[in-house]
């Protein structure tokens, strides 16, 4: 949406009236959500009510319907759970419950609901909506409605959220609260792993997940768990021979732990519940291992939210307000749900049949059918897990030979790639050799051979355990091409950052003077800035978002400690903005500079007042964030003496820089499993593409579709060849010349920012308030 568009949503829902509450089962990011939704709402002039204890207090009305404000959802961004409330409701179930709660909502004005639930809780919303105009007529006929008031509230418009940590709703990527539950999960398998490896024990851990294996599928896969139950896909009879089996063999390769996970809804063929008591009996029967059980219950829904989950509500609260906008009486009932890295609208029942179309499938024994009902996305999970999870020779050997390196910047995700990468290889019948210190390395003839279990325990680790260097080829052409020839070098896997790109490029540029350079190449993008051509996500961003995230919530607290102060945090980046925009989203921040972007000390200036006014409520901090390149003049330093000048005897000011405490970490569950997914693509790609270039004997690859960056554009898994993104890329800059996550900008300007409520223009305050709103959005 362009600044234009949003501009001309501003009191467009004049007149109208928004309710939103949480139902079912809690799920971090709904707090996000609310704040979009509220903040939304209010920015296009809309009333917007908060309804606590869902359902419930839908139906008991009194104190549980609120009015909200700009500065009711203010400080709950990083705050799991819902700070509005969730309960069970009976009473919503019966018609009585319904009739009390459309009373409640017309005695406000209130003909428009969002609701971010579960699908029984959208389900609920949906019958209430199909009802409205029939509870409308008993409520008249009862005289606890007149006409005109029935006529004036004749439809009610509803759109949903889906907030659910199990990610088992049907027609959205991602469900609210998902990855956060993962990050819980990962936290717990992390931590067990290490004690698991110092005594050699068998771990069993129990997840969430009654009807859907889904945090247990992309857990084992984050993992590399030994052993993974989940309720779609139930283990052949006579599994527990095999399991044993299996957890027997990785012990006598030289492992030193067992970990298995278990849906909890886990069964076998035919319907008998499997548990965690029982795997645990079984392997200490069987084979003697000192074997634990770890069940993690609500620690899943704990916590606070993922920087994930907090940019989707808020991508999902912004459009549920707008499809409210845009409802007419015939509008059905939708769900905002995620498709990619876009937020798009379904019709709600749809949804909710195919979902309930994928336990009738489980129910009926159609295990494969309800894997593929559950989505793409589940299906190539399930796929990459038995394809990884245990060594598997290739029924013949090829003669091709291919070499991993790092180059760059260390990112997280990095070893979790060359681990899925080394194992798909081996599986299709390659000989893999890694090198260490990339392009650099390789001149020096750095170069292994590696087999299965050399990368076992590699999915966890941060940075880069190959050891990465941002040394390009161009000056060191000759021995790359010397070492090439010497370890009949095939193919190229190169995973690294900007360096990774150009690397490859200069390495296809000089195919014409060397021969040995007419090999297959592929570049998997990794890199914090996220700044690199042919992909929208790099390995390595989410990891360094969720670290800048968490210190800046913990500087958000320290302001809220000493009042009246305002904190201007650095990020890393480069000149690419993407860290700074998406953290300061994730934070709630201020304001977010960035080159992309640019900004005049008029700007600056409206910042600071727009902060001076803010201490004036009762939000008395202020963050800041600042790309390390945003502007030549305009450093840190500049910042903070503008900010401390200008709010001298108003608020004070402090610093922060984040510094390479972006680099580090264990990767997050994302860039763990789209490090494995990336690395399995890569290497299929590469085994194809050797194939049609094999001929007579020999491998001969020059065209331009033969080195290329894989990556993820929109919703699929894309090559882009290197020669033809170089028109795409601002090198003197280093990064694409068009970033998608510019949009989010919009986002965060319309949700930093103290909007003022209805009350004002009624109030007569309309000519002050627009030009005093107007000139804080012309910074951010």
């Amino acid at each position: 949406m362009a600044t234009a568009e949003l501009e001309k949503l501003r009191m467009s829902g004049a007149g109208k009236a928004i309710g939103v509450l949480t139902s079912g089962g809690d799920a971090q990011g709904m707090n996000a959500a609310v704040r979009a939704v509220t903040r939304m709402g209010i920015y296009v002039g809309a009333k917007v009510f908060l309804i606590y204890e869902g359902y419930e207090g839908l139906v008991e009305g009194g104190d549980n319907i609120k009015p909200a404000t700009w500065l009711s959802v203010s400080n709950i961004i990083q705050l799991g759970g819902t700070v509005i409330g969730s309960a069970r409701c009976r009473a919503f179930t019966t018609r009585e419950g319904r009739l009390a709660a459309a009373l409640n909502l017309i005695q406000r004005g209130i003909t428009n609901l969002c609701v971010i639930g579960g699908d029984g809780s959208l389900t609920g919303a949906n019958i209430f909506r199909c009802e409205w105009a029939g509870l409308l007529d008993e409520l008249v006929a009862a005289g606890r409605l007149s006409e005109e008031q029935a006529q004036r509230h004749a439809a009610l418009s509803v759109v949903g959220m889906v907030g659910s940590i199990d990610n088992d709703f049907c027609g959205t990527d991602m469900t609210i609260g998902t990855d956060s539950a993962l990050h819980r999960i990962m936290e717990v398998i992390d931590a067990i792993t290490t004690t698991a490896q110092s005594h050699q024990r068998t771990f069993v851990l129990e997840v969430m997940g009654r009807h859907c294996g889904y945090l247990a599928l992309v857990s084992a896969l984050a993992s590399g768990a030994d052993w993974l139950f989940i309720p779609e896909a139930p283990p052949e009879d006579g599994w527990e021979d095999f399991m044993c089996e299996r957890l027997g063999e990785t012990r006598s390769r030289g492992s030193r732990l067992n970990i298995i996970i278990i849906a909890e809804g886990a069964v076998d063929r035919h319907g008998k519940p499997i548990s965690s008591r029982y795997v645990k009996d079984l392997v200490v029967q069987r084979l003697g291992f000192d074997t634990r059980v770890t069940v993690l219950g609500h620690v899943q829904r704990g916590g606070t939210p993922s920087a994930f989950d907090r940019i989707l509500s808020s991508k999902l609260g912004m459009e549920a307000v707008m499809a409210l906008l845009e409802a007419t009486p015939d509008t059905p009932a939708c769900v905002v749900s995620l498709s990619g890295n876009q937020s798009v609208r379904l019709p709600l029942m749809e949804c909710v049949q195919v979902t309930k179309e994928v336990q009738k499938a489980m129910d009926e024994k159609r295990f494969q059918e309800a894997i593929q009902l559950r989505g793409r996305s589940f299906e190539n999970n399930w796929n990459i897990y038995k394809m990884l999870a245990h060594q598997k020779e290739s029924r013949e050997k090829t003669n091709f030979r291919l070499a991993i390196l790092n180059v760059g910047a260390p990112a997280a995700g990095m070893n979790a790639a060359v681990r899925s990468a080394v194992r798909t290889a081996i599986s299709q019948g390659h000989s893999v050799c890694v090198v260490q210190d990339g392009f650099e390395g390789l001149a020096r003839g750095q170069v292994q051979e590696v087999g299965w279990p050399d990368v076992a325990g590699w999915l966890g680790r941060g940075g880069s355990i190959l050891g990465t260097k941002r040394t390009l080829p161009k000056g060191h052409l000759e021995p790359i091409v010397d070492q090439l020839r010497a370890h009949s070098i095939q193919a190229l896997l190169v995973i690294g950052g900007f360096e990774a790109y150009e690397g490859v490029l200069q390495l296809v540029e000089a195919r014409g003077r060397y021969e040995e350079l007419c090999i297959v190449m592929c570049v998997i993008p990794a890199t914090i800035s996220n700044n690199v051509p042919g992909t929208d996500f790099s390995l390595g961003c989410d990891t360094a978002v969720n670290a800048a995230m968490e210190s800046c919530d913990r500087i958000k607290q320290s302001a809220s400690g000493t009042k009246r102060r305002v904190f201007i945090v650095e990020t890393m980046g480069g000149y690419c903005g993407y860290l700074a925009t998406v953290t300061g989203l994730a934070v709630g921040a201020d304001a977010a500079y960035v080159y992309e972007d640019p900004f005049t000390i008029h700007d600056l200036e409206a910042n600071v007042e727009h902060m001076t006014e803010k201490m004036k409520t009762e939000i008395q901090r202020g963050l800041v964030l600042r790309n390390e390149k945003c502007h030549e003049h305009y450093t840190t330093d500049f910042l903070y003496h503008l900010y401390s000048s200008e709010g001298r005897g108003v608020f004070d000011c402090r610093t922060n820089v984040l510094g390479h405490l972006q680099q580090g970490g264990a990767p997050t569950p994302f860039d763990r499993n789209y490090g494995t997914k990336l690395g399995v693509k890569a290497m299929l790609w590469v085994s194809e593409q050797l194939r049609v270039v094999y001929r007579n004997g020999r491998v001969f690859a020059n065209t331009p579709e033969s080195a290329c960056v894989i990556g993820l554009r929109k919703k699929a898994v894309a090559c882009s060849p290197v020669t033809e993104l170089k028109k795409d890329t601002d090198f003197e800059h280093r990064m694409p010349r068009e970033q998608w996550w510019l949009n989010l900008r919009l986002l965060l300007k319309m949700l930093a920012h103290y909007h003022i409520s209805m009350e004002h223009y009624v109030s007569g305050e309309l000519e002050h308030v627009t030009r005093r709103t107007l000139s804080l959005d012309k910074g951010f």
